[in-house]
């Protein structure tokens, strides 16, 4: 990959060395490389109130002018910004034209019913562009968008609104999954008959299936109704660098969920130049990243980093299974799709899929458009990623096996497609820029091949700013005084002795990733325990999983006694529903098993690394001798 833009190591290495010796001198030239700003900020990074760290703080921009008008400006109008494909295979095109007219006027609705610069906006939508639309709309009038993945509860739902102090909730009548029409209206009507919600005065509602729902006329409005309404052209908000453009919720190690806050300028920085550069984007390429706009990915890589780049970009509705197991080899084909990213979690999937019936197998497609693939949401086993690369990049594709998180904004830790030579199952270097390190619990730096604590010793552009109202937590959890100073990634990770190429461990706090969705064990196990008529206590544990990389395992005390046989399954089924209900269907529990306790110390406290090795179907070789109930452990180790 000659033309690439960091092309050998050489290259990187130049790269890694400026940004060591002035790292705010880089990523202020970067920002002024990458970033269009209507007041040109002085000073990079400002560390005076430290770990509150601010990057570009006088400098004002709009995320939205840089993302559409700025496109447009470039000559650029008549490109395709999305090509999107419904879940039943209709395609329509949007140009960045459409895109700067349709932000524009929904912009214009908000304003209209007094939506304003620094108001929170909950977004509870499914992939659509219509979803896309409402956060740039909300970023053009320095609003604060609050997305909230479509399959979460109510209950969740109502979490999130209360805990943003949303004044609007933008969202769709239904929507369509797998040949499924799902509600999403009714959720939020449901939501905010729960309470806490009051600072809600209006429900926009895109029309996409036209089904029946509930109507609320002094709070409900039709989008399409209110857009027609307004003008095509809205004068953007210019905000400061640190103007927090979105809160999402993510799950934390304790019960409640943290909302991780972003700032316009760092963040956009970072979109787009991770888009840049970890994908060699082109201006030809057409990338697809298969994410939710309801996870950080789909933030970064769908609603901000392709459209600042200009770049065309599938967005798909859809599930890779639906009609059939062929449907994601089928888009790369018809839409000449050229980077393409996914999670490791759908690639096992398929690859089962593919081996047990011939006929939705990658090679009954053309996927020579493809010269790029990528991972995202956990580490790709060597396995998937040989299938990946041989199968669906015919040998040719770099994989470029992303570590990254919410906090971060984007990636962390990547190879670079035209640098970095590749090891499956290694997400290889940091990002230029970025100085991740591993210690011990002190903060001492480890030796290469010792597994330890990943940490970022310096700050970068697009990282968390704060926990939504709660700077305390977020100083205890990122910036641990143990750490001297560095940010805690929170997961563990180990350095090849001879490359220093990183490979992430696993998380070392009680957070689960399912299919590269982060949950915490307290937020299940809470869900667990309010079933008050059945569940006395509960413990939460993940252990591997082919498909999903960990899955849920719940160790259950009923209130009345230990069932058994059908009863054993009918109540697990029962308790699974539940927490679907609560949380949403990616947190129900994949093994449920009862026992008459939980095993724990005499001092009362559960020790839950013997459930992981119970859940793991490992013999139990650790000291049990604190144990008050030892008997425990052979009741748990059977399954229901």
């Amino acid at each position: 990959m000659e033309d690439a833009h960091v092309c050998g190591m050489a290259a990187y290495d130049k790269l890694v060395a400026e940004a060591d010796a002035d790292p705010s001198g880089y990523w202020s030239r970067l920002a002024r490389e990458l970033v269009s700003w209507k007041t040109p900020f002085t000073k990079g990074l400002d560390d005076s109130q430290a770990p509150f760290f601010q990057w570009f703080a006088d400098g004002t921009l709009n995320v939205s002018y840089n993302c559409l008008d700025r496109q447009v400006e470039r000559g650029l109008g008549d490109k395709t910004a999305i090509i999107f494909e419904s879940d039943d295979g209709t395609v329509s095109r949007v140009s960045y034209s459409d895109m700067l007219a349709r932000t524009c006027r929904l912009a214009n609705v908000l304003r209209a019913r007094g939506v304003k610069k620094g108001d929170r906006v909950v977004i509870y939508m499914s992939m659509s562009v219509e979803g896309v639309v409402a956060m740039q709309a909300c970023a053009r009038i320095g609003a604060t968008h609050s997305v909230v993945f479509g399959g979460f509860s109510a209950q969740s739902l109502r979490d999130r609104i209360e805990g943003a102090g949303a004044v609007m909730v933008i969202t769709a009548d239904h929507q369509l999954r797998g040949g499924k029409q799902l509600p999403l209206k009714a959720i939020v009507d449901e939501a905010i008959a729960l309470g806490g919600c009051d600072a809600v005065a209006d429900v926009i509602v895109y029309r996409r299936t036209g089904g029946a729902v509930a109507w609320e006329p002094s709070r409900d409005r039709w989008m399409h109704e209110e857009m027609q309404a307004q003008p095509p052209t809205c004068e953007p908000e210019w905000v400061g660098a640190e103007h927090p453009l979105f809160i999402l919720y993510t799950s934390g190690s304790t019960g409640k969920p943290k909302g991780v806050q972003h700032a316009s300028g760092g963040y956009l920085l970072h979109a787009a130049l991770t888009t840049k550069w970890s994908f060699d984007m082109k201006p030809d390429d057409v990338f697809w990243c298969t994410a939710d706009i309801g996870w950080v990915t789909g933030h970064t890589y769908i609603a901000y980093g392709p459209l600042a780049l200009g770049a065309t970009q599938v967005v798909f509705e859809g599930v890779p299974t639906y009609p059939d197991a062929g449907r994601f080899w089928k888009m790369i084909q018809d839409h000449q799709v050229s980077v393409f990213y996914t999670a490791p979690t759908a690639i096992r999937s398929l690859i089962k899929l593919a081996e047990a019936d011939a006929t939705v197998h990658p090679k009954r497609y053309d996927l020579s458009s493809l010269r790029i693939l990528g991972s995202v949401g956990e580490p790709i086993n060597p396995a998937a990623w040989a299938w990946y690369h041989q199968h669906i990049g015919g040998g040719r594709c770099p994989i470029v096996d992303t570590f990254w998180q919410t906090e971060s904004g984007g990636h962390l830790i990547t190879p670079l497609p035209g640098a970095t030579p590749l090891v499956p199952g290694s997400c290889t270097l940091p990002f230029p820029g970025i100085t991740a390190a591993i210690v011990d619990e002190y903060g001492n730096d480890v030796p290469h091949g010792q597994g330890g604590i990943l940490v970022i010793k310096t700050p970068w552009p697009s990282m968390i700013r704060t926990i939504w109202g709660d700077p305390e937590r977020f100083k205890s959890s990122y910036f641990p005084a143990e750490l001297k100073g560095c940010y805690l990634a929170g997961d563990g990770a180990i350095r090849d002795p001879l490359t220093g190429y990183f490979t992430i461990t696993g998380r070392i706090d009680d957070v689960l990733n399912v299919s590269g969705h982060r949950m915490g064990t307290m937020e299940i196990e809470s869900a667990l325990v309010a079933k008050t008529d059945l569940v006395a206590e509960a413990a939460v544990v993940g252990r591997p999983d082919d498909t999903t990389g960990e899955a849920i395992c719940a160790f259950v005390v009923l209130k009345g006694a230990r069932p058994t046989g059908e009863e054993a399954t009918r109540i697990a089924n029962e308790l699974r529903n539940w927490v679907a209900a609560q949380i949403g269907p990616i947190a129900k529990p994949k093994d449920i098993r009862f026992g008459d306790n939980l095993p724990k110390t005499r001092s009362g406290k559960i020790l839950r690394r013997l459930l992981r090795s119970i859940a793991n179907g490992e013999a139990i070789t650790q000291d049990t001798s604190t144990l008050e109930n030892p008997a425990v452990l052979e009741q748990l180790a059977q399954k229901n």
